[in-house]
C-alpha cells in the first residue's frame, strides 16, 4: 500500500519532472523526484517500485550532458525513460542517438503495438512530441514499440528487464491517451498497489517544517489565497504556539472588500496568529508612473519582502514562510525552465534579504494547484477558502494594464465584483478555473443617453484548467455575459465598452501581464 511503495522521477533538467511525479500521485502512488546525480546507495529502497528518466534540453551525445551509470539499470526495479531518459537508456545500453532529419513539436499521430505500456491504448494515438534528436539504433535485446510518421522509434522496450522508453511526453495533457500508459507503467509494469492520500502529503511537510524550524520563530506572508493559507496552517500544525506569526500586507491592489473578508477567515476561522499591515499608500507610490508588467512584479515583490523583514525583525523571526507552488517556480525560470514571468515569492526575492535561501519554507512548493487544494481539504480548511480562485501576489496591479492610478483600481475593483457575482449566481464559480476583470486602459467611443462617451473598455477572461500549466478559455453561457456588460456599464462610471478574452495557454498566459 501508500507507505510501502514508492516510484522515483530522476530529474534531468526537464520542464515536466513535476507534472509527471503529480500524474503518479494522481494515482495513489507516492511519487518523489531527485537529481540524477544522487547516489547510488539512495536506491537502496525496499519500497521503490519504479524508475522514471525525465526529458532535458540536452543531447545525449554532447561533452557535458547528464549521465547515468551502466549498473544504475541493475537496481532490480522496471524503469521509464521519457524524450531525454529514453535517449540516455539506449546510448547507454549501446544503441545510437543522432539530431533528427525532421524535428517534431506538438501534436503528433502516433502507431502502436502490444507493448505493456500501450495495454487498453487506442492503434492511432495523439501524443505531445518536444525533440531535435532520435534513436537511430536499438541496444540488444530491445524492441521498437510505436512510431510516428517521422520518428521511426517513438517508443521501445526490453521486458525481459524492464525497461521501457517513449520519445514523446505521456504526462502533459495533449497526449490524449498518457495518463493510461503511465498508469500501465506504474500498476501494470511496477506492481503498485495505491492508496497513497492528501493526508500523506501532510505528515511530511510538517515533520519538514518541524526539522528546518526547530526553536526558531517564523514569519508567514499571508496573500488571502489557498496556497498561503495552506501553508500557514499547515506550518501552526507544525509549531508551538507563539513560533508562527502571519502577516497579511494590504498593498492598496486588492479586490473589493478583500481586506476585510480574508482577516476575518484567518482570524474566526483558522484561528491563525495574524497582524494586518496597510501599506497600500507606500505600494501605490512606488507604483507611480510604472507600465511595464516585469518592473511592476519587481518592485511589489522586493517592498513585499521589505515589509515582512520589518514584522520579522519585531517579532525576531528566523524564517519566512511563503505558499509558493510549482507553477509559480516554472514560470520564474526556476530549474532551468524559461522564465516568462516573475511571481512575487520567487522571482522579486532581493539579493539583500534578510531571508537568505536557507531561512525561505515553502512546504508547497512541488505541489499543482489542484494538489494544494486537496491538501486544504484533508486540513479542514473552510471550503469557500479552498476554493477560493486564484489570485496573483501583485494583486489587481498586473489587471491594469499600463500605468496605476487609483481612480482605475476603483473602477476595476467595482466591474471584477460584478463579473464574480454574476457568475456565482450562475452557478460556475467552481467550474471556472480564475475569472477576473482587466482595466485595459483603452479609452474608446460609445453612446449613452443619445450622447457621446468616451470611456475606459474592460475585458473580461475566464478560464478552465486543472494545473493552470495549460488552460482553455471557459465558455460562459451568452446571457450570462449580456447581465454583466449591462451591469457594468450601467453601475460603473467610466465604462462603456467590455470584450471577452477567448486566448488559451499557450499562446497567452492566463493574466494580461
Amino acid at each position: 500500500m501508500a507507505a510501502n511503495e514508492k516510484i522515483v522521477v530522476l530529474d534531468f533538467g526537464g520542464q515536466y519532472n513535476q507534472l509527471i511525479a503529480r500524474r503518479v500521485r494522481e494515482m495513489g502512488v507516492y511519487c518523489e523526484i531527485l537529481n540524477y546525480q544522487t547516489p547510488m546507495e539512495a536506491w537502496r529502497d525496499e519500497r521503490l517500485r519504479g524508475v522514471i528518466l525525465t526529458g532535458g534540453p540536452n543531447s545525449v551525445y554532447a561533452e557535458n550532458a547528464p549521465r547515468l551509470p551502466v549498473d544504475f539499470f541493475d537496481i532490480g526495479v522496471p524503469v521509464l525513460g521519457i524524450c531525454y531518459g529514453m535517449q540516455l537508456i539506449n546510448q547507454l545500453l549501446g544503441g545510437t542517438v543522432h539530431s533528427a532529419a525532421v524535428s517534431e513539436y506538438g501534436h503528433t499521430m502516433l502507431t502502436t503495438s502490444d507493448s505493456a505500456l500501450f495495454q487498453n491504448v487506442q492503434r492511432e494515438t495523439a501524443v505531445f512530441m518536444n525533440h531535435t534528436d532520435r534513436v537511430d539504433r536499438l541496444p540488444q535485446g530491445f524492441q521498437a514499440d510505436a512510431f510516428t510518421a517521422n520518428c521511426p522509434v517513438a517508443a521501445f522496450s526490453n521486458a525481459a528487464r524492464g525497461i521501457y522508453g517513449v520519445q514523446f511526453h505521456p504526462e502533459v495533457r495533449h497526449s490524449v491517451e498518457g495518463t493510461q500508459m503511465l498508469r500501465n507503467f506504474v500498476f501494470g509494469v511496477c506492481r503498485c498497489e495505491g492508496g497513497y492520500k492528501p493526508d500523506d502529503m501532510i505528515d511530511r511537510m510538517i515533520a519538514s517544517i518541524r526539522e528546518k524550524v526547530g526553536d526558531g520563530k517564523v514569519v508567514a506572508g499571508l496573500s488571502g489565497g489557498v496556497d498561503s493559507s495552506v501553508a500557514s496552517v499547515i506550518a501552526d500544525r507544525a509549531l508551538k504556539p507563539g513560533q508562527l506569526t502571519c502577516v497579511f500586507v494590504d498593498h492598496g491592489l486588492l479586490r473589493k472588500d478583500e481586506a476585510k473578508q480574508v482577516m476575518e477567515t484567518y482570524r474566526d476561522h483558522l484561528g491563525l496568529r495574524v497582524i494586518h499591515v496597510d501599506a497600500s499608500d507606500r505600494f501605490l507610490e512606488a507604483l507611480e508612473g510604472v507600465t511595464e508588467p516585469e518592473r511592476k512584479r519587481k518592485i511589489i515583490g522586493e517592498l513585499f519582502v521589505r515589509v515582512f523583514e520589518e514584522e520579522a525583525r519585531k517579532i525576531e523571526a528566523d524564517f519566512l514562510l511563503q505558499g509558493t507552488i510549482y507553477p509559480d517556480k516554472i514560470e520564474s525560470g526556476m530549474g532551468g525552465s524559461a522564465p516568462i514571468k516573475s511571481h512575487h515569492n520567487v522571482g522579486g526575492l532581493p539579493k539583500d534579504s534578510l531571508f537568505d535561501k536557507a531561512h525561505i519554507i515553502e512546504p508547497l512548493e512541488l505541489l499543482f494547484k489542484d494538489e494544494v487544494r486537496a491538501v486544504g481539504e484533508a486540513l479542514g480548511i473552510p471550503h469557500d477558502m479552498v476554493w477560493r480562485q486564484p489570485f496573483p501576489g501583485p494583486g489587481l496591479a498586473v489587471r491594469v494594464i499600463g500605468e496605476i492610478t487609483r481612480e482605475k483600481l476603483n473602477i476595476l475593483r467595482e466591474c471584477d465584483a460584478i463579473y464574480r457575482e454574476e457568475l456565482k449566481l450562475a452557478g460556475l464559480e467552481e467550474v471556472i478555473w480564475q475569472s477576473f476583470a482587466v482595466m485595459t486602459g483603452i479609452r474608446t467611443v460609445g453612446v449613452m443617453g443619445d450622447g457621446r462617451t468616451y470611456g475606459y473598455c474592460i475585458g473580461l477572461r475566464a478560464v478552465t484548467s486543472d494545473d493552470a500549466m495549460t488552460v482553455e478559455a471557459a465558455e460562459i453561457p451568452y446571457p450570462v455575459l449580456k447581465r454583466v456588460v449591462s451591469r457594468m456599464i450601467g453601475e460603473v462610471k467610466g465604462v462603456n465598452r467590455v470584450v471577452y478574452d477567448i486566448t488559451g495557454k499557450p499562446p497567452g498566459t492566463i493574466e494580461w501581464e
